[in-house]
């Protein structure tokens, strides 16, 4: 699912960026009115907007408007703003949901599906994409090669949701770690991650099969 995400606060943003990723989305962000309506102009596949109301240019409606005009990609307002009116103005202005900060994201997830769901569009979620010769399924998680599922734990299903989520981008070890930290709430050491992308390796490149994970040397891995 891509997402556009409509922030001004660069840690709200990035912690949405990080913790949608870890989801299986795809995120584009913006910051002000301007950008967003760039971002969305520039993009024809976007799934739903998560749009903050208060923003250095205008305010989310602004935003809004000009994805309403373009058609009914569903809209969750995001807000510090808990009052009656300003729900009812979100809703009036075209929102589809209204969230106020602080939230989970359990929560956050939660809405996102249920307007999903509610506008026809949760058969998205079956998308299936091609890693070498094997085709994963990002609604349920099962990968197969010809047929044949291949069985994946739990680390090593969210290391490849980490590349497929920045597929083509060099990522360091770091990076790598830092995502896996994220997701898991485990501790990981480098020599673990080391492990960890051999026994992936291992069972989506078969002998003589493509490679789907490239080494850089000195510099990290990545997903072509």
């Amino acid at each position: 699912m891509k997402i556009l995400v409509v922030e001004d606060d660069p840690i709200i943003q990035e912690g949405l960026r990080v913790a949608l990723t870890q989801e299986g989305c795809d995120i584009l962000a913006a910051e002000s009115v301007s950008k967003a309506k760039q971002v969305f102009h520039a993009n024809n596949d976007i799934d739903l907007c998560l749009l903050d109301i208060m923003l250095p240019d205008g305010t989310g409606y602004d935003v809004c408007a000009a994805i309403r005009k373009q058609g009914d990609i569903p809209v969750i307002f995001l807000t510090a703003c808990d009052d009656e009116v300003h729900t009812v103005l979100a809703l009036e202005q075209g929102g589809d949901d209204y969230i106020t900060k602080p939230f989970r994201m359990r929560e956050l997830m939660a809405r996102i599906k249920a307007v999903m769901r509610r506008m026809g569009r949760h058969e998205k979620e079956n998308e299936v994409v091609c890693v070498g010769n094997n085709e994963v399924n990002l609604r349920t998680g099962k990968i197969y090669r010809g047929g044949t599922e291949i069985l994946l734990t739990a680390m090593e299903y969210k290391l490849l949701l980490i590349f497929l989520n920045h597929r083509g981008q060099i990522l360091s070890r770091g990076q790598l770690l830092h995502h896996i930290w994220d997701a898991a709430g485990d501790y990981v050491t480098d020599n673990t991650l080391t492990v960890y992308v051999k026994r992936l390796r291992a069972k989506l490149e078969p002998d003589g099969g493509e490679a789907v994970i490239e080494t850089l040397r000195g510099r990290g891995y990545r997903m072509p």
